[in-house]
């Protein structure tokens, strides 16, 4: 069993060492990205479109967001969603065929609906007057 546990010791040894330079590939990127940001708040302050201090937020800022973005972002966006979203196309005349669930909305669109209608039909009456 010498040889299991051999097996066992280089992959562990395999691991530590690609979280290693997974680290410092990482490591690199914030560098990058922190050298980026600081010369764009550099050029800011220097049109005086923000201070010294402003700027020292701004990086730090952008430094949180360029940490925090690979585990927040990646999963809401491959998420697929439940089902499709539908989509009902309707002529000027015709009435939406699905009702919502929420019927205070459905009566305000209801009633914004007949308030159009009826600014419509005075102002035809309107120029038809002129």
């Amino acid at each position: 069993m010498a040889g299991f546990g051999d097996i066992v010791q280089k992959a562990f040894y395999l691991g530590v060492g690609l979280a290693s330079y997974a680290g410092e590939k990482a490591g690199g990127k914030l560098a990058e990205v922190r050298s980026q940001v600081q010369k764009l708040a550099d050029e800011m302050v220097a049109r005086g479109e923000m201070n010294t201090d402003e700027a020292r937020r701004f990086v730090e800022d952008m430094m949180k967001q360029a940490q925090q973005s690979p585990t927040s972002g990646v999963d809401t966006e491959k998420t697929p969603p439940a089902e499709p979203r539908r989509i009902e196309i309707l002529e000027d005349d015709e009435e939406p065929t699905v009702k919502n669930t929420a019927t205070s909305a459905t009566n305000d669109v209801d009633a914004l609906r007949d308030q159009v209608l009826e600014l419509q039909e005075e102002l035809k009456r309107l120029q038809r007057d002129e």
